[in-house]
C-alpha cells in the first residue's frame, strides 16, 4: 500500500459537507492531514460539476462514490453519468434497499446488481458491493454475502469490504480479503475496539482498536486493492481528529 493509495470516505464527515462552501472548508482540511483521495458519500445537495470543481481545486482526487441502492439497480445510467462528471471509475451499492430475509430475496437482489454491473462495466466503470454486518447472517450454513458474490459475475460486482462490519458479523477481515482475490478494488479501513463499559462493540481509528492491520493490508494488497479508504460512522469527538490520528498511524506503521 503506497500512501496515494489512502483515501478518506466523507461520510465520516457528512455534519461538515452539507453546503458547497462547508464541503469546500472540509476538503482542504483533509488534504491539509494528508488525504489526496476521497469518496463522495453522505455530502449535501451539491451539484456534482461544483463537487468535481472543488476537489480538483484542492487537489484532491474523487477515487469512488457511494450510490442509492434503488438507483443502482434501477437507473444505472444515472450512476454512469455521475462518475463520469466526478472522474471516478468506482461506486458501491452501500446498503440494502430491499428485503433480504430469505435466500430467494437475496439471490433477486443479487441477479439485479449483476444486470447493473453488467451495463456499469460496459460503460467502464464499476459496481462494488460495501457490507455492513447483516450480510454475514447465515443461510444454510452459507453468509448472505457469499450468496451475492457466488451468484455475480465476478466482472460485474465486485467488493468494496468493510473491515469494521466483517468483524462485527463474526466475520474474519484477513479472510475476507484472501476469498475475494482478483475481486476487492476498495477496502473500508475501520478499526474495532470495545467501548469503556464493557458491553458494546465501537468503531475507533486505525491503530486504536483490535484488528491485524498488517494482515489485512498484506491481504488486500495480494488480492489487487487500489484504494485503502478511512472510514469512521462514529467519532468520539471531533471527526476531524479521529482522520489525522488514522492517517497519522497508517503512514507511521502501515505504509
Amino acid at each position: 500500500m503506497r500512501l496515494n493509495q489512502v483515501a478518506l470516505q466523507l461520510y465520516t464527515l457528512r455534519d461538515y459537507t452539507k453546503t458547497a462552501s462547508d464541503f469546500a472548508v472540509t476538503v482542504r482540511k483533509a488534504r491539509a492531514i494528508g488525504y489526496e483521495s476521497v469518496q463522495i458519500s453522505g455530502v449535501g445537495p451539491i451539484s456534482d460539476v461544483e463537487l468535481a470543481a472543488i476537489c480538483r481545486g484542492e487537489g484532491v482526487r474523487i477515487c469512488a462514490t457511494h450510490e442509492s441502492g434503488k438507483v443502482i439497480v434501477e437507473e444505472p445510467q444515472k450512476v454512469i453519468d455521475r462518475l463520469g462528471c466526478l472522474g471516478a471509475t468506482y461506486t458501491a451499492y452501500p446498503h440494502p434497499h430491499v428485503s433480504l430475509t430469505t435466500v430467494e430475496e437475496v439471490l433477486a437482489l443479487a441477479s439485479a446488481l449483476d444486470k447493473a454491473g453488467k451495463i456499469m462495466r460496459k460503460a467502464g466503470v464499476v459496481l462494488t458491493y460495501h457490507n455492513h454486518a447483516l450480510e454475514l447472517r447465515k443461510f444454510d450454513r452459507t453468509t448472505m454475502l457469499d450468496l451475492f458474490f457466488d451468484n455475480t459475475n465476478k466482472q460485474n460486482v465486485l467488493a468494496s469490504i468493510d473491515t469494521y462490519w466483517i468483524q462485527a458479523g463474526g466475520g474474519d477481515p484477513v479472510e475476507w480479503c484472501r476469498k475475494l482475490k482478483r475481486r476487492l478494488p476498495l477496502i473500508h479501513m475501520k478499526d474495532f475496539g470495545v467501548s469503556r463499559d464493557n458491553r458494546t462493540a465501537t468503531m475507533m481509528e486505525i491503530g486504536n482498536g483490535n484488528l491485524n492491520w498488517p494482515a489485512i493490508i498484506q491481504a488486500a494488497e495480494k488480492s489487487g486493492c487500489e484504494w485503502f479508504i478511512v472510514e469512521q460512522d462514529i467519532c468520539p469527538g471531533d471527526p476531524f481528529d479521529s482522520i489525522k490520528i488514522s492517517y497519522d498511524y497508517i503512514k507511521a506503521n502501515l505504509i
